[in-house]
C-alpha cells in the first residue's frame, strides 16, 4: 500500500502523523511511505530521518494526496485537504465529527473511507488511540490553567500550591477518566486543593483506592457542580462521550456565581466543549474572558508538546496503521471489531451512530458496510 503523511496545516499544530519508526515498520513490510517535506520538523524529525528508513519525500501535500492509498494524519483534514480526498481513499486520523457538520458533509461528498482515532476501542472498553493524547492534555491542563490564573493573564493571581500561611488554589476536575485523572494528579502535585467529579461509582472507588489522600472525589450532580464552582479558582472540563458532542456542564448564568478571574480549562473542546461559553482557540491566542471568567479552550492542546505527543500517538496508532496497510481496511476491520468501531465514514455513508444523532444524519451499520 502507498501510505501518505502530509504536513499538518491547522494553526500551531506541530505534530506529525507518522514517526520515522512507524515509517520504517511500514517499509519493512513492503509498503511505500510518502512524506511531505518538512512534515516532521515540528516534532524534531527532519527529512533525512525519514529517508534513512526508506520513505520518499515529496514537495507538496497535493502529491501526497494524489499518490497515497491511505492518508495518515493527526488532526482532522482542513477544508483545503478535504478537497483533495477522493473516492476509495482511506483516511486515518482524529476526526471529531459530532460538532463539525461541515467536515462531515465534505468527507461524505469525497467518497473516502475515514477511520477516526478517537472512536477505535479496546477489549477493556477504552479508547486506545485517544488515551495517549488524553494523558498529555490532562497533564497539560493544570499547567496552562495555572498560567491563565496569573494576574497578568487576566486570572485571579492565585498560586497553585500557595505558600506557608496562604492556602492553595482550589481546582475542580469534572470527569474522572483518563484526562481527569492525569489532570488531578498534576494539579495535586503542584500543591492545589483538588476535587474530582464523576458519575461512575466504580470509577470513584478506583480513584479513592489508588489516589486517596492526594485529591478528593465526589459524585457528580448538577447541584454538586454548581456548589463547587463557586469556590473554585480553576475548573478543568474533562468529560467525554465517545464520538458524541460533549454535554454542557456549566452555563453562562453560572459564571456570575464564580470568583472573578477564575479559570475554565475545556479539554473537551474538540467535541464541542463542556462549558456553554466555550469556543475553540489556538496556541497563538489561547485565552479569552466572558463575564469576568477566563477561558482556555485550545483545540489541540497536545500540539504544544509536539515531540512527546507525536511519539506517544505513534506508539498507539502504529499497529492499527500496519494492519490497515497489510490487509486493506475492509479485511482489517472484519478481523478486529475494535478497529471497526473507528469507522465513521465510507463511500458517502455515515457509519457512526453518535455522530449521526448529533448531526441528524442517517447512519449505516459499519458491520453491514464491511460485509458489502
Amino acid at each position: 500500500m502507498k501510505i501518505g503523511c502530509p504536513k499538518e496545516i491547522k494553526p500551531q499544530e506541530f505534530r506529525v502523523g507518522m514517526t520515522p519508526n512507524a515509517a520504517q515498520e511500514a517499509v519493512a513490510r513492503g509498503h511505500e511511505v510518502i512524506i511531505e517535506t518538512g512534515a516532521g520538523l515540528g516534532s524534531g524529525f527532519d527529512n533525512d530521518a525519514y529517508v534513512a528508513v526508506g520513505a520518499r519525500i515529496v514537495d507538496t501535500a497535493e502529491e501526497v494526496f494524489a499518490t497515497a492509498d491511505m492518508i495518515v494524519k493527526v488532526k482532522e483534514p482542513q477544508a483545503v485537504e478535504r478537497k483533495m480526498l477522493r473516492e476509495g481513499q482511506l483516511l486515518f486520523t482524529y476526526l471529531h465529527l459530532a460538532p463539525d457538520p461541515e467536515q462531515t458533509h465534505d468527507l461524505l461528498a469525497s467518497g473516502c473511507t475515514a477511520i477516526a482515532y478517537e472512536t477505535v476501542t479496546d477489549s477493556n472498553g477504552g479508547l486506545p488511540l485517544l488515551a495517549p493524547m488524553s494523558e498529555v492534555a490532562g497533564r497539560l491542563a493544570p499547567q496552562v490553567g495555572s498560567w491563565t490564573l496569573q494576574k497578568a493573564n487576566g486570572g485571579r493571581g492565585v498560586l497553585m500550591g500557595g505558600v506557608p500561611g496562604v492556602g492553595p488554589a482550589k481546582v475542580v476536575v469534572i470527569g474522572g477518566g483518563v484526562v481527569g485523572t492525569h489532570a488531578a494528579q498534576v494539579a495535586a502535585g503542584m500543591g492545589a486543593d483538588v476535587t474530582v467529579l464523576d458519575r461512575s461509582l466504580p470509577r470513584l472507588r478506583y480513584l479513592d483506592d489508588v489516589f486517596g489522600g492526594r485529591f478528593k472525589n465526589q459524585y457528580s450532580t448538577a447541584g454538586a457542580t454548581a456548589e463547587l464552582i463557586q469556590s473554585a479558582d480553576m475548573v478543568i472540563g474533562a468529560v467525554l462521550i465517545p464520538g458524541a458532542a460533549a454535554p454542557k456542564l456549566i452555563t453562562r448564568e453560572q459564571l456570575s456565581t464564580m470568583k472573578p478571574g477564575a479559570v475554565l480549562v475545556d479539554v473537551a473542546i474538540d467535541q464541542g466543549g463542556c462549558f456553554e461559553t466555550s469556543k475553540a482557540t489556538t496556541h497563538a491566542d489561547p485565552i479569552y474572558e466572558v463575564d469576568g471568567i477566563m477561558h482556555y479552550c485550545v483545540a489541540n492542546m497536545p500540539g504544544a508538546v509536539a515531540r512527546t505527543s507525536t511519539i506517544a500517538l505513534g506508539n498507539a496508532t502504529m499497529p492499527f496503521m500496519l494492519a490497515l496497510a497489510d490487509k486493506g481496511w475492509k479485511q482489517a476491520c472484519q478481523d478486529d471489531p475494535h478497529l471497526l468501531a473507528g469507522l465513521n465514514v465510507h463511500a458517502g455513508q455515515l457509519t457512526y451512530y453518535a455522530v449521526g444523532k448529533a448531526l441528524g444524519i442517517d447512519v449505516v451499520s459499519p458491520a453491514m458496510v464491511v460485509k458489502a
